[in-house]
């Protein structure tokens, strides 16, 4: 039987002060539940997120890194339009 492809995620955790928290992983309810008990990023350690509002499957490492980093460029009203419409965004 094949093993199923490795997936890699960029997502988007809202924050308890409103604020929006951008990250890498391979497993995005196993990150979240790390980032809520304070293990995950230094940034969600004081600022707790409540929410998953985004999440994108890449098959490889590099793609979802890239995706992370350009969507940090993204103005805050950028970052929600995306979150919106990803499709958009090809």
């Amino acid at each position: 039987m094949d093993k199923p492809a490795k997936k890699y995620f960029m997502y988007v955790l809202l924050c308890n002060d409103n604020t929006l928290y951008t990250g890498f992983t391979t497993d995005v309810e196993k990150r979240f539940q790390a980032h809520q008990t304070g293990k995950g990023a230094k940034y969600t350690r004081s600022h707790r997120p409540v929410k998953v509002l985004f999440q994108k499957a890449f098959s490889q490492k590099h793609d979802a890194l890239s995706a992370e980093y350009h969507f940090k460029q993204l103005s805050r009203k950028q970052k929600l339009y995306y979150i919106q419409h990803p499709e958009a965004f090809k």
